[in-house]
């Protein structure tokens, strides 16, 4: 069937004077979750992040470290598999003239990725859609989300932005991010998978005046509920023309998210004087009423998530699969009222599946739990009031020392970052630096970075900031992130701890705080690694775990928790 579709595709090239088509993993609206997934509908791989290159007679699939195995399981007969930060297209390809979807690329990306090397053709039809069938997406209305839930009125927020224009002596801001526009106006969609995201988008004027860019459809409960004025609704294929009848001269746009198409609107009229949304910065911290429920939404999380440890570890001789575990532990947050969907694809690998970073298991590569093999499970939850992110490694026999030891020096990496003074480390890359710290002694690392930015019943991966080799965003209070440091034997195992924390002032000190509340598996630890300070922060931290949870297991779940201490 792939093979089919490269082949209509290309068929396409004579008639468009191309020598071939990108394709990206991400739709017009740059979500990192997609339901028209136009990379796997030509090359078959289904990660959150690639892009396709297919020619006459040869095709390319550009991949992140994350990606590589899976890419090379999903794609390899059909594409050659090329990690994206070794060897960008510009490097890879010459001298030819490559078709793409305006709608689809920022400016940033086609610099970054193609350069002056390759000659780009804009093409406004897409030629995947024209060669296959385009899946409907389930739309549903956008909803509002109360201000006793978020903590501020979005009156607030559009005055915050309204005041950063002024300052900035700019008439307008294009928010392009579906995820910002719903964090300004306080309204969620379901227009993405696993995030409760409106695909739309803003304009915000500096006299506080905001244009909302959506079908109209999907704002009838806005326009009931007095959220937005009929008068101020922009149907998006009147655009370009509402866009021209603005008065002003400058606006800020999104590098990250603003297309081609969309820049080549707002530059025919006006001077684009930043292209860094101030929405990132303003929706990154959290206010108090987000960071409470936050810690109660991970409490309702550690629940379902311990009551599955504890049944892994408790199953005996019986047989499952990863899919079976991946649905058991599903059921356990269903349980939960406040429970709406995952926050992203459940990763659910045992064994050498396991080393698989973003590993998805199919009909086809769903494996048997053996008692002799590492566990890993990464997934989380859309709660009403949070969103969630964990990652626990388990085994069920005695494990080698090798494997104890490894798993030990990212317990030492995990814990590093959750002790840190942030009064004297201030950026996300000297904590990478300390994850990694206890594994490259041994010369081992791992290919992503050690913790990403969570939204507020939003995104689950979130920036500007990140505990990375390359961020330099400071760390301030209200922040929330990811630890979560790994290693990863290919074809063997796969180990991570993931918990995510947010940043407290306790004394005029900023730290860490873990908002996640599960058991870290002490069977795979080897305590003589831990120096006594790392003894004593593993002991609060499952009597904190106990303390919260223990009200909510029965009798067997308390004992076996209390073990782990």
């Amino acid at each position: 069937m792939i093979k089919n579709r490269i082949k209509a595709l290309r068929n396409k090239f004579i008639q468009n004077n191309i020598d071939g088509y990108i394709v990206p993993k991400n739709d017009k609206f740059f979500s990192e979750y997609v339901y028209h997934d136009r990379l796997k509908i030509i090359s078959g791989f289904n990660g959150s992040a690639g892009l396709a290159i297919i020619l006459k007679n040869k095709n390319y699939l550009f991949v992140d470290g994350r990606y590589t195995i899976q890419a090379k399981q999903q794609s390899g007969k059909n594409f050659k598999i090329i990690e994206i930060h070794k060897f960008l297209p510009q490097k890879t390809l010459k001298n030819l003239t490559l078709g793409y979807d305006p709608k689809l690329f920022t400016k940033t990306v086609l610099n970054i990725y193609f350069g002056n090397s390759l000659k780009l053709k804009s093409i406004d039809r897409n030629l995947v859609d024209s060669i296959s069938n385009k899946k409907t997406s389930n739309y549903k209305p956008f909803y509002s989300i109360n201000d006793s839930i978020v903590g501020e009125a979005y009156k607030s927020k559009i005055s915050s932005v309204s005041k950063i224009l002024k300052n900035k002596k700019v008439d307008y801001l294009f928010i392009s991010a579906p995820e910002n526009v719903a964090w300004i106006l306080n309204i969620r969609g379901s227009d993405v998978p696993y995030s409760p995201i409106p695909n739309c988008n803003l304009i915000i004027e500096k006299n506080k005046k905001v244009f909302l860019i959506a079908e109209k459809f999907k704002i009838m409960k806005l326009l009931k509920e007095k959220k937005i004025r009929k008068d101020k609704i922009v149907d998006p294929k009147n655009l370009s023309e509402f866009i021209k009848n603005l008065n002003g001269k400058r606006f800020i746009i999104d590098a990250k998210t603003c297309s081609v198409f969309n820049e080549k609107i707002i530059t025919s009229k006006f001077l684009i004087t930043s292209r860094f949304d101030p929405c990132y910065s303003l929706k990154s911290i959290k206010n108090s009423v987000e960071i409470k429920h936050m810690i109660n939404a991970h409490i309702e999380d550690g629940v379902a998530l311990t009551k599955f440890i504890f049944w892994m570890k408790n199953l005996g001789n019986k047989k499952i699969s990863e899919l079976q575990t991946q649905n058991k532990l599903e059921n356990f947050r269903k349980k939960n009222k406040n429970y709406l969907f995952p926050s992203f694809n459940t990763i659910a690998g045992t064994g050498s599946n396991g080393a698989i970073v973003h590993y998805k298991a199919t009909k086809k590569s769903n494996k048997i739990v053996k008692k002799n093999h590492l566990f890993l499970c990464d997934s989380g939850g859309q709660y009403s009031y949070g969103t969630t992110d964990v990652t626990r490694t388990i085994c069920f026999t005695k494990q080698p020392n090798q494997i104890k030891n490894i798993f030990t020096k990212v317990l030492k990496g995990h814990i590093a970052v959750v002790t840190s003074n942030l009064s004297k480390i201030t950026t996300g890359k000297q904590l990478d630096t300390k994850a990694r710290k206890f594994l490259k002694k041994s010369g081992l690392d791992y290919a992503h970075g050690t913790g990403h930015g969570v939204g507020f019943f939003l995104n689950v991966h979130e920036g500007p900031q990140s505990i990375s080799k390359y961020n330099l965003v400071k760390l301030q209070e209200g922040m929330i992130l990811s630890n979560e440091p790994g290693y990863y034997k290919k074809g063997k195992y796969g180990i991570r701890i993931e918990n995510l924390v947010f940043i407290r002032k306790n004394k005029n000190k900023l730290g860490f705080e873990n908002l996640t509340l599960a058991p870290i598996d002490k069977d795979l630890i080897n305590y003589k690694l831990l120096n006594n300070y790392e003894k004593d922060y593993l002991f609060r931290y499952h009597l904190l775990v106990y303390s919260k949870l223990s009200k909510f297991l029965n009798n067997n779940e308390k004992k076996w928790l209390i073990s782990t201490f």
